[in-house]
C-alpha cells in the first residue's frame, strides 16, 4: 500500500495555512467545523445509499469523499491521520 492517504492528509493540512484561491479545502476551513460535520454526515448517508442501491464504483467514490471530509475534521482539530492509523492498529487481534 502506498502513502496516498498520508499525502492527501498533508495537502489538506497545508491548506489550513496556505489557502489558494478556489480551494475547496480552504472553503471548508473558512466555513467552520459545524459545516464540515454536516458534510461528513451527508457523505456517510451517501455511502450507505450507494452500498444499498448503486455500483461498487459509486461506493468507492462516496467512501473517498467520506474519508476526505473526515481528514479535514482531523486537521481542523490538530489531529493527524497517523493517530487514526495507530488506533486501527490497536484493533488488530493477533492470530
Amino acid at each position: 500500500m502506498d502513502n496516498t492517504l498520508q499525502r492527501v492528509f498533508e495537502i489538506i493540512s497545508a491548506r489550513k495555512q496556505h489557502a489558494p484561491a478556489g480551494s475547496y479545502t480552504a472553503k471548508l476551513y473558512a466555513a467552520g467545523e459545524t459545516e464540515v460535520l454536516k458534510k461528513i454526515g451527508e457523505e456517510a448517508v451517501e455511502v450507505v445509499v450507494a452500498a444499498a442501491k448503486e455500483s461498487n464504483d459509486r461506493v468507492v467514490y462516496e467512501l473517498a469523499d467520506l474519508i476526505y471530509h473526515s481528514m479535514v475534521l482531523l486537521a481542523m482539530r490538530a489531529l493527524t491521520w497517523q493517530e487514526v492509523e495507530d488506533e486501527l492498529a490497536k484493533r488488530i487481534k493477533p492470530r
